[in-house]
């Protein structure tokens, strides 16, 4: 077996309307500024693609970029990242999935694939080593997302990536399926439909990764792997609940949507935890490999062994539609699965659909608290048959068609995951100022408002400090690449945060940010990158290269129209409280927003000055 040593630095650029492909090797400057995986993905399309082209056009670009960490054996490193322009959204979207193509396409000695063009018929790609083959797949198309998996395991031994009836069909919301994990937001999966591509298999285990630094590297992962296991979240809860944990903690703050964000609780709410899921349904561990914080689960539902339904699945197919039934949610994410389609949008547009029936908007058999219709509407979003047809368009172009965008609980266009930021201020900035839209990956603030107690919810001041670094932070975590959840370990567990008394630790946070945010020790991650690439950097240059990823996004966003007016929220969580909360509060974004434009270096419009680029060395001086 041949070896890396660090990163091969090759990409392989795919076009398929004239089947040809090329090698691309990544620059050193690249490298160092951009990181890996999304943010080298982000600078590869930028590099490549024109503003203004449609995502369902030939011209579009999806790039699939494992990190510097893929196939090194680090924890929680089976983490690839895609990059593409959303169809659901209009401007850049990104995703990551742990399943089993990172590896394999990693292992075959590719830093990054893009594709662009249109195959003229049913088409799949094999990537060895060596390049790519193109392969027919007429006879795939149409074929259920696990079931044209196991076709292609019989005829290649690798990793695949797959689409389902939704990806043919162009439902904005489709997408990607690997093993059984999933590129799940902004309708990656219509990007390949709208491709003519079903499929691509990775064949690797031709290669060896082996960091530039092994002693350092066996060191840190020595420690990391320490971190994780003691770590009360990702050592304790996440690992014997899975995400479904969260019910119980939303709950207990109040941040819990249900019936389409109406409400932040309900008396049913546990029903649909994950102690309670693991104690009546045989759960195990099911999860990315490697992993070493465990929480992907599988169980007995329905007579069957399926995954069990992770958190942002429970809440949008259970709690916000007002229905508290595990078995009936694991059904509909059993669909959700075959057909390759996205739990949150999908579960977002049916709260949305029941709430405007309820209001005479539309007509439909889907009521709140009734599993009624459900299988029938996801299958109808799937195949676009009926009403379904509209659906499948997102909850954005229904209000906008129909009436209700006060309740359409979407931001740019992405529907809204399982976090009421009516409960949590800084949480709802990172919502309305996220580049991908309705994003609770982007700056997870909820982590620290409500779960772990450290910053007051209902608090405005140092919010924008903490969303930007945030979204700084999990843009290196997200080019690195390794699992988001590794941020409760490797930020908690070094000494100077674990040590301190936490009324301290929370006092200090919420009123001197600038005095915190400098002490929060990440040097986990930077230590990590440098031990692979053997490239020196240090703390400030790490998060340096997060600020511009985030803000290389923001300018490719911008170019696309977006400004201020779409840095915002819905309606109902501007203007209306909570039915749960007696004081019914409502996000005073205004005052967050405008703070957070300063911390960016944007104008007042949202826009990223020229001086900032020029700092970020994204735009060349003059």
């Amino acid at each position: 077996m041949q070896e890396i040593i660090g990163t091969s630095n090759r990409v392989l650029l795919v076009n398929l309307t004239t089947k040809q492909s090329e090698t691309y090797h990544v620059k050193d400057r690249e490298r160092r500024l951009y990181l890996g995986g999304k943010g080298l993905g982000l600078k590869l399309i930028c590099d490549r693609m024109k503003p203004r082209v449609d995502p369902l056009g030939e011209e579009n670009i999806i790039a699939f970029m494992p990190g510097v960490l893929m196939g090194t054996g680090a924890p929680c490193s089976a983490r690839f990242a895609s990059v593409t322009k959303s169809p659901l959204t209009g401007i850049m979207g990104a995703s990551s999935c742990g399943g089993p193509f990172g590896m394999h396409l990693k292992t075959a000695g590719w830093d990054g694939l893009l594709i662009r063009g249109k195959s003229d018929s049913p088409a799949y790609l094999l990537i060895t080593s060596n390049g790519v083959e193109f392969k027919d797949a007429r006879d795939l198309w149409g074929l259920d997302s696990f079931t044209v998996q196991s076709e292609l395991g019989e005829r290649h031994q690798g990793g695949a990536l797959v689409i389902g009836p939704a990806g043919e069909n162009l439902v904005r919301f489709a997408n990607i399926v690997s093993g059984e994990r999933f590129l799940g937001r902004g309708g990656m999966g219509a990007v390949l439909g709208s491709k003519n591509l079903k499929a691509v298999v990775a064949k690797g285990g031709v290669y060896k990764v082996k960091p530039s630094d092994p002693v350092m590297f066996e060191k840190l992962k020595k420690r990391a792997t320490g971190y994780i296991n003691r770590n009360s979240v990702t050592g304790g809860l996440y690992r014997h609940y899975g995400t479904p944990a969260n019910v119980t903690l939303n709950a207990r703050g109040g941040i819990l949507p249900t019936n389409n964000f109406q409400y932040g609780s309900h008396a049913d709410a546990l029903r649909l935890s994950g102690e309670e899921t693991k104690r009546n349904h045989q759960i195990s561990h099911h999860t990315c490999k490697p992993c070493t914080i465990l929480c992907g689960k599988k169980g007995i539902f329905g007579g069957q062994t399926l995954p069990s339904p992770e958190y942002e699945t429970v809440c949008l197919l259970g709690s916000n539609l007002g229905i508290f039934d595990i078995e009936r949610i694991s059904e509909w994410n059993r669909i959700c699965g075959e057909m390759g389609m996205d739990t949150i949008s999908a579960g977002g547009i049916l709260a949305w659909v029941m709430e405007a029936t309820e209001r005479g908007f539309v007509q439909s058999k889907l009521k709140f608290g009734s599993p009624e219709g459900v299988s029938d509407a996801l299958l109808d979003m799937a195949l676009v048959r009926g009403f379904g047809r509209e659906m499948a368009l997102g909850t954005k172009a229904l209000s906008e068609k129909y009436g209700g965008t006060s309740f359409a609980m979407q931001v740019k266009g992405l529907e809204l995951p399982g976090y009421d930021p009516r409960g949590s201020f800084g949480h709802g900035l990172a919502y309305a100022v996220a580049n991908r839209g309705g994003c609770h990956l982007s700056a997870f603030l909820v982590a620290q408002e409500v779960f772990l107690h450290l910053l007051r919810p209902y608090a405005v001041r140092g919010k924008a400090d903490y969303v930007k670094f945030f979204e700084s932070l999990n843009n290196c975590v997200n080019s690195l690449q390794t699992c988001l959840f590794t941020l409760f370990a490797y930020l908690l567990e070094p000494p100077l945060t674990r040590y301190t008394p936490h009324p301290a630790l929370a006092a200090l946070m919420q009123e001197m940010p600038s005095l915190a945010i400098p002490l929060i020790d990440f040097s986990l991650y930077k230590d990590f990158w440098c031990a692979v690439t053997g490239i020196k950097m240090s703390r400030r240059e790490y998060l340096r290269a997060g600020d511009r990823i985030t803000v290389l996004e923001r300018l490719m966003n911008t170019r696309e129209g977006i400004w201020r007016l779409h840095d915002s929220l819905p309606d109902r969580l501007l203007k209306e409280g909570r039915g749960s909360d007696s004081k019914r509060r409502t996000v005073p974004l205004e005052k967050l927003r405008a703070k957070y434009y300063i911390k960016r270096g944007y104008d007042r419009n949202g826009i990223p000055t020229p001086r900032s680029l020029r700092k970020l060395g994204i735009m060349p001086p003059p």
